[in-house]
């Protein structure tokens, strides 16, 4: 392949760990509604946060994701802001203060590394296994995992974006409430909702832009939350005021809605989507399992991520060049995160198979002419 043949800005390809890759015709529709929304004959920045269109757009986002995740009644569906990071300390809030129990916390990279700080601000928090040892390069198995029958809660991160590190099953005992940040793999294949007690992903990722977190909060978890909440801090609040308690984010509501009609309707669901990202996954590990140790993945393998593929290259000195040719071609996003350097491409539900062909493609001719 030649390495000029993308040097085109109508092949520019975004890789990024966030915010990440729409589908076109996600992207086509909401520049169509930023000048005017059919139906409403308005621009998108402009209508309502109180209108009955928006109503319409929670509403219907709220059915799509019912239908893709088989979401049972008894759970509640919420659009919140904050990012994952605020959930950090809502859960703890809700879920612990007060509580003479103990938390218990997976730590298997960077984001549940930073949860647990805010969790021990509410009540006790006992690590139940911390990848630190290894790097953060593999996951517990569940035998590894100690786990009390008598906690408030288990929380984990069930992909770990930085060190592009998945689990491949559910963690926990039952009778505990288990709770998982899905930030990176939500929406990425089917999810057994009813084994866990909340689910929690912010937006950018697979869902869309920044400014919704969305929420799966089973209802019997409700009844345990304590009094004297700060209002906008308490899941109560949002539940009663039906996810409009403030002014929410009307634009990235309405491309969260975009994205879920893409999965049902163009994608025909979950399962399908799982297959296109387990192909997408495969092609890209192949390059660095065939480089000969050109390409180095940070994950020992069988707890690889399908959706982050974290690497370096074994002759460090090359990243710069590989990163600087890359954008020249039209490869974006390829940095890996501040916090462990190196490489990483992501590779979220819009991410095509054609685009990442490409990439592989661009990586093997990378490695013919370098190494």
């Amino acid at each position: 392949m030649d390495l000029q043949n993308l040097n085109n800005p109508n092949n520019h390809l975004n890789f990024s760990g966030g915010p990440g890759a729409l589908p076109e015709s996600v992207l086509n529709a909401t520049q169509t509604a930023i000048i005017n929304v059919p139906e409403v004959g308005l621009s998108l920045l402009g209508i309502s946060h109180r209108s009955d269109w928006l109503r319409n757009v929670l509403d219907e986002t709220e059915e799509n994701l019912r239908n893709l995740l088989s979401i049972p009644k008894n759970y509640h569906v919420l659009f919140l802001q904050g990012g994952s990071s605020l959930q950090f300390s809502m859960i703890p809030m809700n879920f612990l203060r007060g509580n003479r129990k103990v938390a218990e916390y997976i730590v298997s990279g960077y984001w549940s590394i930073k949860s647990v700080p805010e969790a021990r601000k509410e009540g006790q928090v006992q690590v139940v296994w911390d990848g630190g040892d290894s790097s953060y390069k593999r996951l517990p198995t569940a035998e590894e995992l100690v786990l009390s029958s008598d906690a408030a809660y288990l929380h984990y991160v069930s992909n770990e974006t930085v060190e592009g590190l998945q689990f491949s099953y559910l963690p926990g005992i039952a009778g505990i409430p288990l709770i998982c940040d899905m930030s990176s793999d939500f929406l990425s294949q089917p999810v057994p909702v009813e084994r866990y007690a909340l689910i929690y992903a912010h937006a950018q990722k697979n869902l869309g832009p920044a400014g919704v977190t969305v929420v799966l909060l089973r209802d019997d978890l409700v009844h345990t939350i304590p009094s004297g909440l700060h209002s906008m801090l308490d899941y109560r609040t949002h539940i009663v005021g039906k996810s409009i308690y403030n002014t929410p984010p009307v634009f990235a509501l309405y491309v969260i809605m975009l994205v879920t009609r893409w999965l049902r309707k163009d994608i025909g669901g979950l399962a399908a989507m799982a297959k296109i990202n387990a192909t997408k996954a495969a092609t890209l590990y192949k390059v660095l399992d065939e480089s000969g140790g050109f390409y180095q993945g940070h994950a020992v393998r069988e707890y690889r991520s399908v959706m982050n593929v974290a690497f370096r290259l074994a002759n460090r000195d090359l990243e710069r060049l590989f990163l600087k040719t890359a954008v020249e071609n039209g490869f974006y996003g390829l940095d890996g995160h501040r916090s462990i350097g190196g490489l990483r491409a992501s590779l979220y539900n819009a991410v095509t198979q054609s685009g990442v062909e490409a990439l592989a493609g661009f990586m093997h001719d990378f490695q013919q002419r370098y190494g």
